[in-house]
């Protein structure tokens, strides 16, 4: 997730939905609906900022449609697509203690637990168990290999360090 002054991708705008102008969005909350909660987006679309509102929203099958203020026309609908949808940061809740949002963790340095390096975190993947953190080469690992550690707190996440920016792993640098 990448942040312009403090902002976090919730979501993604897929498609267009009916001839009303409404959209498709996938949504990166979860649950799935809560994207719903938020009212004031900004839609980044190629590197353009377009500051957008929700006026309403629903569950459509497995995904989401949403009807943003202004937009009641298929063209106009079909300009957003591909677009992030991001939120103010700090719209976001409060998370309990050793919880943590997605962007927290991308970047952060990825430590086995007796000291060798693995890489960084570029991103995060849902898979149907659990999260995965996709862990990629940096300058101090031991070597060019991209890896999946599953994120499972207490099994092979031991710590995060937000403060020290890594993340300690029990996990075999063979694997």
């Amino acid at each position: 997730m990448t942040q312009h002054s403090q902002e976090t991708v919730i979501g993604q705008i897929t498609s267009v939905f009916g001839v009303k102008g409404w959209l498709k969005v996938f949504s990166y909350t979860d649950p799935k609906e809560g994207i719903l909660q938020y009212r004031d987006w900004v839609l980044d679309l190629d590197g353009k900022r377009i500051p957008a509102r929700l006026e309403e929203g629903r569950r459509q099958g497995q995904g989401i449609v949403v009807r943003l203020k202004g937009v009641d026309d298929r063209d106009v609908a079909l300009s957003y697509r591909g677009a992030d949808i991001k939120v103010a940061t700090a719209e976001l809740p409060e998370l309990a203690e050793g919880e943590y949002y997605w962007y927290q963790l991308e970047g952060l340095d990825v430590f086995t637990v007796d000291g060798q390096c693995l890489g960084k975190v570029h991103h995060l993947m849902e898979t149907g168990s659990n999260d995965v953190l996709v862990v990629r080469a940096s300058d101090g690992s031991i070597d060019q290999r991209e890896r999946l550690l599953p994120y499972l707190p207490d099994q092979v996440v031991r710590s995060v360090d937000l403060a020290e920016r890594r993340i300690l792993v029990e996990w075999d640098p063979e694997f």
